[in-house]
């Protein structure tokens, strides 16, 4: 197997999110307002497939870390886009910067920056500091979700949680459930794009979701 990431692909029903995988681990690139781009996840093995992809779409300027735990391949990022800020959520940066030695900024820089129909938000009931992307019906998470394992680039119907999600993620199951529904009532997503195993596309999204959630 391949000890780099791939190539950024476009992800399905978006035409400003591209992302690229490493085994069952994924990356993935929002081209901004500005045209620039910022880097959810950025996983290990970063190689000439993935660099050269990228310089395609744009500049990378912000390198986001998702929750306190991805933070494996930001020092490799960090030196191969030296200009890019390192951002993550309040909970999520005194453990980043403790386990990294880098200095982090906050998530309120990308929000005047993020494309129309995108938010970043951080659900409630966490203790790592997870932060997601919402844009239109698609979802980009982190460790709550993930998809079944799969060759790269495959999109499967099944969506699950990361199996050390509950013992690791939540502080609060009913006030993470709580939060979730809510945003299921408001824009239910037809897309998630997980940090772990495949994307997950379906009509069902939010009754699966649901089910998950008890």
């Amino acid at each position: 197997m391949s000890r780099s990431l791939s190539e950024f692909v476009p992800i399905p029903q978006q035409s400003d999110i591209w992302s690229a995988q490493l085994g069952g681990l994924r990356c993935t690139a929002l081209r901004l307002r500005d045209g620039s781009l910022c880097l959810y996840s950025p996983v290990p093995g970063l190689g000439d497939a993935a660099r050269d992809s990228l310089a395609a779409f744009g500049r990378v300027a912000f390198l986001l870390a998702p929750n306190h735990y991805h933070n494996k391949g930001l020092a490799e990022y960090t030196a191969a886009f030296p200009d890019a800020a390192l951002v993550c959520s309040p909970r999520a940066r005194p453990r980043l910067e403790k386990q990294t030695g880098l200095p982090f900024e906050g998530v309120n820089l990308l929000e005047n920056l993020l494309p129309n129909d995108c938010r970043i938000v951080e659900p409630d009931g966490l203790k790592t500091g997870e932060v997601w992307l919402l844009k239109d019906t698609t979802w980009v998470v982190c460790d709550a979700f993930a998809g079944p394992s799969g060759k790269s680039g495959s999109i499967e119907t099944r969506i699950e949680f990361l199996g050390t999600f509950p013992t690791y993620g939540i502080k609060d199951k009913e006030a993470f459930a709580r939060w979730v529904k809510e945003e299921l009532s408001v824009r239910p997503p037809t897309l998630v794009v997980p940090c772990h195993g495949s994307t997950i596309q379906s009509e069902t999204l939010t009754k699966d979701i649901n089910s998950l959630l008890g």
